[in-house]
């Protein structure tokens, strides 16, 4: 007997409202299964987003670029010239990253969407003459949208939808004055979708300023805010032992590849410098570096000629680099939320990976309250 033939299954994108030449570029990225924030978000947004807001909480790493960057993209006009999307990041790293991204989602499109990306540390000039071309997204930092608006380079009137994407880093960035100003300047917008990992008092005004009253919320499972492929450990360490335990640590770790978060730039500097002179493959991201030092690091992690960069919390901030095998915590964060911005560089795209935190005896009391806040557990690394 003729064995029937099963009828194709739709694209697991589809099945969430996503064009068909969308998803031709999402598998070619790879990217097969939508993420939970992406299944909550990308329906509402196709089917309501053009004329309803809408708050997410999810993390860096939990798929949010595509989960408004599809439907932003649905929404576009390509007969329209005018910018009519606009997405605000809180770094320069995030807003390129989110760009590529979109470009990427649309290399099969027929009708092209034209994505520009204006962020400082690039030449503003030449930013300038690009938006002179049809553009119907931006995507930028708060700091230098406001540059080409004060240079009349860039007209927000047309725009319908504005993305906030980790408002928690803008606002904590102090990029508020300029995102109530962009806000109002594009007082005329359908729909504001505003991202956030946390939600302190800061962006419950934000929203209540900008946004609908009760604007359509989702959050992303808490059990699922920290990736369950990372590995929490901690060591108790005196700040005297730590270069030699980072030391041993890392020639136990061959040629896997991570990152080092300090709180301080100097602590950052000091600690690469000491990793420098025994001999290890390693580079710094901090504050005070120019833009052109920041991106000759990061070519060269991304390119594997540097096994370890040690960073501060906000420099780091959208560094998005694959395989990475861990993370060390050199001291505690500050701030909870950071915690989780952190430990999610590794571990990504269904890779394990280790988040290690050099606890200080006298701190030992905070663990108890990472685990219970972020829904983690703590195993202490025997050396």
């Amino acid at each position: 007997m003729e064995e029937q033939q099963q009828p194709p299954q739709p694209h697991p994108f589809a099945k969430l409202g996503v064009r068909a030449d969308l998803n031709r570029g999402l598998e070619e990225l790879g990217i097969l299964n939508p993420t939970e924030v992406q299944q909550k978000a990308i329906p509402f947004l196709i089917q309501n987003g053009s004329d309803h807001d809408l708050v997410g909480q999810a993390q860096t790493g939990t798929g949010k670029t595509a989960a408004f960057g599809l439907p932003l993209l649905m929404k576009m006009d390509s007969r329209v010239r005018h910018v009519q999307g606009l997405v605000l990041a809180p770094t320069r790293e995030l807003a390129k990253q989110i760009g590529k991204q979109l470009f990427r989602f649309t290399k099969h499109v027929e009708k092209k969407i034209f994505v520009e990306v204006l962020t400082g540390g690039d030449n503003i000039d030449r930013q300038a003459e690009a938006l002179k071309r049809p553009t119907q997204i931006i995507v930028g930092t708060p700091g230098r949208i406001m540059d080409m608006i004060e240079r009349r380079a860039l007209d927000l009137q047309n725009v319908k939808h504005v993305v906030l994407d980790e408002a928690d880093e803008m606002l904590s960035m102090g990029f508020k004055k300029q995102l109530l100003e962009i806000l109002k300047l594009t007082g005329q917008r359908q729909s504001t979708w505003l991202f956030s990992a946390t939600f302190p008092e800061a962006i419950h005004l934000l929203i209540r300023g900008c946004m609908e009253p009760n604007p359509h919320t989702i959050q992303v499972d808490q059990e699922n805010v920290v990736n369950r492929d990372i590995d929490h450990r901690f060591v108790i360490c005196k700040p005297e032992e730590k270069v030699g335990f980072i030391s041993n640590f890392l020639k136990k770790q061959k040629d896997n590849r991570g990152l080092i978060f300090c709180r301080t730039k100097v602590d950052a500097n000091t600690l690469t410098q000491a990793l420098a002179d025994q001999g290890f493959s390693v580079a710094v991201i901090q504050g005070d570096l120019m833009q052109k030092e920041r991106d000759k690091v990061m070519r060269a992690f991304k390119k594997e000629r540097v096994q370890v960069v040690v960073a501060t919390d906000v420099a780091a901030r959208g560094i998005d680099v694959a395989g990475l095998s861990f993370v060390i915590h050199h001291q505690l964060p500050e701030q909870l939320e950071y915690y989780t911005h952190r430990a999610g560089r590794t571990a990504r795209a269904g890779n394990k990976g280790m988040s290690l935190a050099l606890v200080h005896p006298k701190e030992k009391w905070k663990l108890p309250q990472i685990e219970k806040e972020l829904h983690v557990t703590f195993r202490e690394l025997r050396t």
